[in-house]
């Protein structure tokens, strides 16, 4: 893999993953755009100890546009774009409307005495999986996969040297049913200035697990249960293993985990790495092949945090949808909203059958 950056014409940094290593790639950002936001504003609440971020510039970014005005195609003759060059492979760019960045501009002590105000300080990435308008990442070819898989984790370690950086989370958002603003096949990656909810909320119960066991790795136990019990394994291979959480929130959701525990996706092997794609993609297509639709949905990678409790963690991957039915969606109503207490449609154990016979 050869990798490239330049700077595009407002700053922001882009980078490269070819697979070829003689591929050109000098030609320069010819739009005039303005300088890009500052950080957003961090508000703390203190109600449920976490972190809000305000980030007003999102308003005006660009929503659903014509195939012919996606800023994620290359760029060709005229009509120019956040890639310059006129054909790539994998690109990761520093997004133009980042909810965390850098750029940090004065903001107040607090709000209120309950409720400090600190700068959105860290990075928002788009990642680019091909130049194809039309394709998926479904639709990737085995190779390919590894390609990004290795920028991910180029920029895992990349991100995690940035001052104030506490977590790097990697994920793809696909259709407008998720809430998808553009459709050509990508991905992001947040590096957040603090420990997200969802990630503390795994650290708690795996160190209480590791307490009670004599420090034994939750996720790994709960693993090794799944493939033990094999009624909720959709696929698996000599390194990782598909299957839907006995407790799963969503309708249809599969982890996807490396048999050696890992704290990232840095930390894989190259045989990881090669056995993931196969995998992965076969269960990208037993998705859309659930309803024979294209199929929404949130692929979520789970990275130990930077610099507490690494040992706890055990990288994975969270896929999972919205749609319940064929013509019907789950939508997160009074109880998953108002009170975070979630409630499934779908047996696991059948949404775990009905992913092996799509």
């Amino acid at each position: 893999m050869k990798r490239t950056a330049i700077d595009l014409a407002d700053g922001r940094e882009l980078i490269y993953f070819d697979e070829r290593d003689d591929a050109v790639r000098d030609q320069r950002d010819r739009r005039d755009l303005p300088p890009p936001p500052p950080a957003s504003q961090l508000r703390y609440d203190p109600l449920t100890d976490e972190w809000v971020a305000v980030a007003v510039h999102r308003q005006t970014r660009i929503f659903l546009p014509p195939a012919d005005q996606c800023p994620l195609c290359p760029s060709r003759g005229d009509r120019l774009s956040e890639i310059p060059a006129p054909d790539y492979d994998v690109v990761v760019f520093e997004n133009r409307f980042p909810s965390f960045s850098g750029r940090i501009a004065e903001e107040p002590a607090e709000i209120t005495p309950f409720t400090p105000v600190r700068p959105g300080q860290g990075r928002c990435e788009v990642v680019c999986f091909t130049d194809d308008h039309h394709a998926s990442f479904g639709s990737l070819p085995p190779h390919r996969v590894r390609t990004v898989l290795d920028a991910l984790a180029d920029r895992t370690l990349a991100l995690a040297e940035l001052p104030g950086v506490e977590q790097v989370f990697c994920f793809e958002n696909r259709g407008v049913e998720i809430g998808v603003t553009l459709h050509h096949p990508h991905g992001q990656i947040y590096a957040y200035p603090f420990v997200t909810p969802r990630t503390r909320s795994l650290l708690t119960a795996a160190r209480r697990h590791a307490e009670r066991t004599g420090g034994r790795n939750l996720y790994a136990d709960v693993l090794a249960a799944e493939r033990a019990a094999g009624e909720r394994v959709v696929a698996a291979n000599e390194h990782w293993t598909a299957y839907v959480p006995a407790a799963a929130r969503w309708p249809f959701e599969v982890h996807i985990a490396p048999h050696r525990p890992v704290p990232d996706i840095p930390a894989l092997d190259d045989a990881e790495r090669d056995a993931f794609g196969p995998l992965y993609l076969d269960l990208l297509r037993r998705f859309d092949g659930l309803f024979d639709l294209p199929m929404p949905y949130i692929s979520a990678w789970h990275q130990a945090p930077l610099r507490i409790d690494r040992e706890l963690g055990h990288l994975h991957l969270q896929l999972f949808s919205i749609r319940r039915a064929k013509d019907k969606l789950k939508y997160l109503a009074g109880s998953e909203s108002g009170m975070g207490v979630f409630i499934n449609d779908v047996a696991p154990e059948r949404a775990a059958e009905l992913l092996r016979a799509a």
